[in-house]
């Protein structure tokens, strides 16, 4: 260590600090400011901030906006810190559609206005433009927020209007919007399927779209990054019996998806994507029942080889598995009526 030199060594003490702490330490001097606000040491404090003890659930309601932090000894949220919102909104008007690496791309519901925002540093950048790019209609358009191989952030927004269909990639890096060929099934444009947010896990962005969640036809499709090209695969070989929902996660960058089935007992299995296929990992038995209401609002995560279901209130029951234990969240866009999403404190900024 006496060895390096000393830009080396602050180098990798500050990448290794918390968020909040770097925009305080970029006031020390002028080269720390330099040295903070470059590509490297964004992606390199950015890989290091990936850590459960930096995830954090926000949510919001009509009245307020507030982060909780996660405390996985206890199985619960912590303590609630308001949040103000940094752009105009009406009443916390305000959906979460999609989140990466500390940002999050969300809709003004009042103006259908697209943003990129990171909570934690407050920063934000507004997607819409003139001619008419970056403008989200719910139940009709779907979102995905991605990083390319240049670490170029980037937004995937599949809008349907009238029958008309447009794809368009946000790039934070020239500020721009442009268009791309959707390669697939066109009838999964209609508006009778319906999109889930995209996922993104190892250079593509996964989404289910299903005709219903009783029966009908239900895929996932995929969205090759870097080559920008579709494909489709099949949805995991679960009954058809009941209502069928899919939820999609990357756990340490393999994509799962946890796949409940049933009516008034649910059953939930969580597959994992080896190539183009799914493999059951575990299945779990029936779960106590509860309301249709609360199941739908319900997020998961697994450590210490325990299954954890929880609602916008905290655990509401444990499921214990024989598994090599992991560490990770779903990202959800809803807690019982509040709007929320879980994600991790960094410094990545929407805009460059």
């Amino acid at each position: 260590m006496a060895d390096l030199p000393i830009h080396t060594i602050v180098f990798e003490i500050l990448t290794r600090v918390p968020t909040k702490d770097v925009g305080r330490s970029k006031s020390v001097c002028k080269q720390w400011y330099a040295l903070l606000s470059t590509k490297d040491f964004v992606r390199i404090h950015c890989s290091r901030s990936l850590v459960s003890s930096n995830q954090r659930v926000l949510l919001i309601d009509d009245l307020t906006c507030s982060v909780r932090p996660i405390i996985f000894q206890s199985d619960d949220y912590g303590p609630r810190s308001i949040v103000t919102f940094p752009f105009h909104h009406q009443n916390n008007d305000v959906s979460i559609l999609s989140h990466l690496n500390g940002l999050l791309c969300v809709c003004l519901n009042h103006t259908y206005e697209l943003l990129l925002w990171n909570p934690t540093t407050t920063a934000f950048k507004r997607l819409s433009t003139p001619d008419s790019h970056g403008f989200y209609i719910n139940n009709l358009d779907v979102v995905g927020l991605y990083v390319d191989a240049d670490d170029d952030y980037k937004v995937l927004h599949i809008k349907r209007r009238s029958g008309v269909l447009g794809v368009h990639v946000y790039s934070r890096e020239v500020d721009s919007w442009r268009n791309i060929p959707f390669i697939t099934r066109q009838e999964y444009l209609s508006p009778h399927f319906n999109w889930s947010a995209g996922t993104f896990c190892g250079g593509t962005l996964y989404f289910i779209v299903c005709e219903c969640w009783l029966g009908g036809t239900k895929r996932v499709i995929c969205f090759d990054v870097n080559s920008e090209q579709f494909k489709e695969i099949s949805f995991p070989p679960v009954p058809s019996t009941g209502m069928v929902q899919g939820v999609l996660v990357n756990v340490k960058n393999e994509l799962h998806m946890f796949a409940s089935t049933g009516m008034f007992e649910m059953t939930i299995d969580l597959w994992t994507l080896q190539g183009d296929y799914w493999i059951k990992v575990l299945s779990c038995p029936p779960i106590p029942p509860i309301s249709l209401s609360l199941w739908c609002d319900i997020t998961h995560y697994v450590t210490n080889g325990n299954w954890f279901v929880m609602t916008k209130l905290g655990k509401l029951f444990t499921i214990e598995m024989d598994m090599k234990p992991f560490e990770c969240f779903y990202p959800v866009t809803w807690f019982r009526g509040f709007k929320g999403a879980v994600f991790v404190e960094t410094i990545v900024s929407p805009s460059i």
